[in-house]
C-alpha cells in the first residue's frame, strides 16, 4: 500500500504543471524586452486630443504591469507599439418624448501594432481594434441639448472607453490572447 502511495506522489511530482497561470502575470515577450517605446497615436478623425488621451492611457498601463520601462520616443528601447486611431463615430440610440437624441454610442476603431526593435519583427497587431461606449446624455425639459454640455459628457465617454482600449492592448501584447 506504501509503495502505491509513493509510486502516486512520485508520478504527481514528475508530471509537468497544467499552464494556468493567474492573468496579467503571464508574458510571451522574449526576455530581452525591458524599455518600451510608446511614442504619441497618429490621429485620422476629427475628434480633438484623442491621440494624446489614449497614448497616455496606454503608457500608464504598461507601467502599471510594472516589467517594462516605457519611454515617449521609439529610439533606444527593445520594442515599440505604434497607433493610428482610424475612426470614431457618435450615433444616437435613444431618444426622448420630445424626440431628441439622449443616449448615444460611442464607437473607436483603431490600428495598433507591437513591434520588436531588435528585430523588426511585429510581435502583435490589430488592424481593426474597435471598441463601444454607450453614454446617457442629460437634457433640460423641451431644450435641446447645449454644445458645451455634449462635449463634456462626451469626453466622460471617452475617459471610460480609452481606459478599456489601453487595458485590452496591454492585456493582448503581454499576453498574447
Amino acid at each position: 500500500m506504501h509503495r502505491i502511495v509513493a509510486l502516486m506522489a512520485l508520478a504527481a511530482l514528475a508530471t509537468p504543471g497544467c499552464g494556468y497561470a493567474l492573468a496579467g502575470r503571464g508574458s510571451f515577450l522574449p526576455a530581452y524586452i525591458r524599455v518600451v517605446g510608446i511614442p504619441q497615436f497618429v490621429n485620422n478623425t476629427a475628434f480633438f486630443q484623442v491621440e494624446q488621451i489614449l497614448t497616455e492611457k496606454l503608457r500608464s498601463e504598461f507601467i502599471g504591469r510594472g516589467r517594462y520601462t516605457v519611454v515617449t520616443e521609439p529610439e533606444g528601447t527593445d520594442a515599440v507599439v505604434t497607433g493610428t486611431v482610424s475612426s470614431i463615430t457618435v450615433q444616437p440610440v435613444g431618444f426622448t418624448e420630445q424626440q431628441l437624441a439622449s443616449r448615444y454610442q460611442f464607437t473607436l476603431t483603431m490600428n495598433v501594432a507591437f513591434t520588436d526593435a531588435r528585430t523588426g519583427q511585429v510581435l502583435w497587431s490589430n488592424s481593426a481594434l474597435t471598441f463601444r461606449e454607450e453614454y446617457e446624455l442629460s437634457t433640460r425639459s423641451n431644450t435641446a441639448l447645449e454644445g458645451a454640455t455634449f462635449l463634456s459628457q462626451e469626453r466622460s465617454s471617452f475617459d471610460r472607453i480609452s481606459d478599456d482600449v489601453a487595458r485590452t492592448v496591454a492585456t493582448a501584447i503581454l499576453e498574447a490572447f
